[in-house]
């Protein structure tokens, strides 16, 4: 997995590649600057470090202050940051910067109202492997700063039967059989479903996490009550602020939420030279 220097690293090899050409034609020779990173909007902070290492790696004498933490509720025109150093350095670091705090500020704030909107009841809000390639450590860790749970981090640390490998296998059974003989005992095994019947076949197999994929709120209930609590639930597709409290009131331990990393709003926030 990349590390977070690495990922920084394609970033800025991916954006000054040769040469910032702009900032060598405009700011030639060595100006000492100060710069503000400026909440433009009310947003839940993620990546404030992140941004920090950003400048850190292009000029380790660039001094980062933070003004807010990760998990802050910040109103419109906040500090979050102050910097000063070289204004060519800061100018390089502004893009790779922005773009990593936006959007991991972006995914907080959105799981955050998510995580609001079934307070009171016993679901938690999860994520997804719908991650943007090479960013899916920093956006799984934005899910947790917004209130939310992450769910398996990749194909390697989790066993998910989805309808494709029930197909493969040549059904429900079959497939959690070969799963329970293939992993250890410390491992648990999740299976997707789309009918009671396919619950019901799904529970009579040993699955330890009944995935309910797609299903209406009445349907997820029956299941809930099949199920009793002989597996956790996850519910699955369909999920948006305005069914997720309802998703959450039939009774589901769990609510994964693709939208939460492939289609977060990226927040407003703007570097100000001073």
């Amino acid at each position: 997995m990349l590390t977070l220097d690495d990922i920084i690293q394609n970033a800025l090899r991916e954006d000054i590649h040769t040469g910032d050409l702009t900032t060598q034609a405009v700011v030639p020779e060595p100006r000492a600057a100060t710069a503000r990173l400026v909440a433009k909007e009310a947003l839940t902070v993620a990546g404030i470090s992140v941004a920090a290492r950003v400048f850190s790696l292009l000029d380790p004498a660039i001094v980062f202050e933070a003004c807010c933490h990760d998990g802050q509720v910040l109103e419109k025109g906040a500090v979050m940051a102050r910097m000063s150093g070289d204004a060519a350095q800061l100018l390089q670091g502004e893009r790779v910067a922005l773009n990593l705090l936006q959007r991991m500020s972006g995914i907080a704030t959105l799981t955050s109202c998510y995580v609001q909107a079934v307070k009171g009841t016993k679901a938690r809000i999860v994520d997804t492997r719908k991650t943007t390639p090479g960013l899916r450590v920093l956006e799984k860790y934005a899910v947790r700063v917004g209130g939310g749970i992450n769910h398996r981090t990749g194909l390697y640390d989790g066993i998910l039967i989805k309808e494709n490998h029930i197909a493969a296998a040549g059904g429900i059974t079959e497939a959690i059989r070969r799963a329970r003989a293939y992993i250890p005992h410390t491992l648990k095994i999740e299976i997707e479903t789309e009918t009671v019947e396919q619950v019901q076949e799904a529970l009579t197999a040993g699955a330890d996490i009944i995935m309910l994929d797609n299903m209406d709120c009445d349907t997820m209930r029956q299941c809930v009550g099949l199920i009793s609590g002989k597996a956790l639930v996850e519910a699955s597709g369909g999920v948006n602020l305005a069914t997720v409290r309802a998703i959450a009131e039939t009774g589901v331990d769990i609510i994964s939420v693709g939208a939460l990393t492939h289609s977060p709003r990226a927040m407003d926030i703007s570097m100000l030279l001073d």
